[in-house]
């Protein structure tokens, strides 16, 4: 079905609107990176690297925003186990064709995309997946909010399977990412739940929407399901981002409260406020 002019501005104005506006990674090998990213389906749509390659590489939709940044670590080492960091970064598609497309492509061996898991989270549909350094990467689109179920006035989420069926009866060819892509939101491994939640919410002013006691809190803004996962699934106070371990970089945030700034968390995770 073609989008309309009315829909498409549509669309921009939600992008432009949102809060999450891209992800770096660290990486060990940079074309490697962008090969992954560009069977993936996401395009380079800025490379400031030298004659040595240094440097750094912005990937989003063709001729969309960029979402995700890779920059070279050299002489960097790798996460270790039981540390804070990125439990995986989430791209949202602007609807069911798109994801379901999306499937297609990656269950298509051709591609060279492994799918790891598929799930219902009764608010969203999601696909996940890793890429070549291990960093962690959910596909998913969101169900209209007046679908998403409550309890006790809060959005219910839960872990279901996923209706694959029906997603690829909308597939069409997947030729990459469209302009609606976003960062949808982020989710991080924690030293401790309750610490991180104090933070978010006095620095960027997040409410807690759901948790799952002594895993997982999940934040937002404006009663969205969560803009940002955090749980300790890799551990109780664990030791935090280190600025030589591959991995996540830092995020971007932008929103008209909050003042231009750069900031860490509790875990070492850096947010930039644009």
């Amino acid at each position: 079905m073609a989008i309309t002019n009315t829909q498409s501005e549509q669309q921009d104005a939600l992008v432009a609107s949102w809060p999450l506006r891209r992800v770096g990674l660290r990486v060990q090998n940079m074309q490697r990176s962008i090969d992954y990213y560009g069977r993936l389906g996401l395009s380079v749509v800025r490379d400031e690297r030298d004659a040595d390659g240094n440097g750094s590489v912005g990937l989003g939709a063709a001729g969309g925003s960029e979402v995700l940044q890779l920059r070279t670590l050299a002489g960097g080492r790798p996460r270790p186990r039981h540390t804070a960091g990125l439990f995986h970064f989430a791209l949202l598609v602007p609807d069911e064709p798109e994801l379901g497309s999306f499937l297609r492509h990656v269950l298509d061996r051709n591609n060279n995309v492994p799918l790891g898991g598929a799930s219902d989270h009764l608010v969203s549909q999601a696909l996940y997946l890793t890429d070549p350094e291990g960093n962690g990467i959910e596909v998913y689109v969101d169900r209209p909010r007046e679908q998403w179920p409550m309890q006790d006035g809060k959005v219910a989420m839960d872990t279901i399977p996923l209706n694959a069926p029906h997603l690829l009866e909308q597939a069409h060819e997947f030729k990459g990412f469209s302009q609606g892509l976003r960062l949808g939101h982020m989710h991080l491994n924690v030293s401790d739940l309750d610490q991180t939640f104090a933070f978010y919410r006095e620095h960027f002013g997040m409410e807690r929407m759901i948790g799952i006691e002594q895993q997982a809190y999940f934040l937002s803004w404006d009663g969205y399901h969560h803009h940002l996962g955090t749980n300790l699934w890799a551990g109780r106070n664990v030791r935090p981002v280190e600025p030589d371990m591959y991995g996540i970089d830092f995020y971007e945030i932008r929103r008209p409260d909050l003042q231009p700034s750069t900031i860490q968390d509790p875990n070492g995770v850096t947010i930039i406020i644009q």
